[in-house]
């Protein structure tokens, strides 16, 4: 006996991807819909994929058919999104949604959008509650929308029962902006050190796939209105971090601490914050009852294989074209060496 149908929404993604393997495994009858509608290898014969562009006017409506006892969106990122799921309330049991924990502001009105303002960096409570302000909705930015999106959602939450999910720092395989390559590429290029600004302490939480994926499992099984943070059982330094996956790969490197932010570019990491970012969980275990399927360093060997066979024969922004974003050459290693050199 099947627990439902669920429609899991963008599930050839990185997240979609562990949504749609947990539900089917806790007994959901899925649909797993993105653009390409192509299915995952590794996904069970029963898994019904979809091809679906949400932005095509009808498209979802016509997916969805008669209607879907749960439906998971990973690829939701504003108040239209919102608008689009509540549009069709009558044919949705509930929703998952993810979110993000870049929504929230500190007590000096200071978000992940003013870092690059001078003293802009936010600082958090540690943990961050739920309950902390968030920055106001707007359609001006990733996290502005995320808010709008999640006010909306709430707002109808008689009509659409709707847990959101704030996930942090995002990982494990599948990711299209991987910071663990960060480290990785350095420890199979066998660079002998790690520059680590902030003296290495930077903490910002991580959540890999399938503690995201649990939360979403326990969430389809309790429909309701809630908002929950969504990361690991732990937030380790970028230190804690480089040192691991050094251990994965079977390199030793020399941690070289900078007291303060990085000289340009050396020193700076994906996770190289001058204040600590960590989430509490306390809401999500008694909410949902969730407990971790997996920690950080038990989750990073698979993380690290897939990671080098990407990386195998190419270089690093040709197997992550998405990096490009960014702006920056993660890997200069040359400018590592000059202020080696420089010291």
């Amino acid at each position: 006996m099947t627990k439902g149908n669920a429609f899991v929404l963008g599930a050839t993604g990185q997240v979609g991807r562990a949504a749609v393997r947990a539900l089917v495994a806790d007994g959901w009858e899925v649909t797993a819909a993105s653009r390409g509608g192509a299915g995952d290898d590794g996904w069970p014969a029963e898994v019904r994929s979809v091809g679906l562009d949400r932005n095509e006017e009808g498209a979802l409506a016509s997916a969805l058919g008669e209607g879907t006892d749960v439906l998971v969106d990973v690829v939701a990122y504003d108040a239209g999104h919102a608008a689009q799921l509540t549009g069709l309330a009558d044919r949705i049991g509930s929703a998952v949604v993810i979110s993000s924990g870049s929504v929230y502001e500190d007590e000096q009105g200071r978000g992940f959008d003013t870092q690059d303002r001078p003293d802009g960096f936010p600082r958090y409570p540690v943990p961050i509650p739920e309950s902390l302000a968030t920055v106001a909705p707007g359609d001006s930015t990733y996290s502005t929308r995320k808010v709008a999106l999640e006010q909306a959602l709430t707002a109808a939450g008689e009509l659409l029962p709707t847990t959101l999910l704030r996930a942090g720092a995002i990982h494990g395989p599948h990711c299209r902006s991987p910071r663990e390559l960060f480290f990785v590429k350095r420890a199979l290029d066998r660079r002998p050190v790690r520059v680590l600004a902030y003296g290495g302490l930077s903490r910002f939480h991580p959540s890999h796939v399938d503690n995201l994926a649990e939360l979403i499992r326990l969430a389809a099984a309790r429909p309701g209105t809630r908002v929950l943070n969504a990361a690991d059982p732990e937030a380790p330094t970028v230190a804690e971090i480089s040192a691991a996956v050094d251990a994965v790969v079977g390199v030793e490197s020399e941690p070289v601490l900078v007291d303060g932010p990085p000289v340009g570019i050396v020193g700076e990491t994906p996770w190289g914050l001058d204040a600590p970012i960590v989430y509490d969980m306390t809401a999500a275990e008694r909410e949902l009852g969730y407990r971790p399927v997996v920690g950080y360093t038990e989750s990073l060997p698979a993380t690290v294989e897939w990671l080098a066979e990407r990386l195998a024969g190419r270089g690093w922004l040709e197997a992550f074209p998405n990096l490009a974003k960014y702006g920056q050459d993660w890997f200069d290693y040359a400018a590592e060496d000059a202020w080696l050199a420089s010291r």
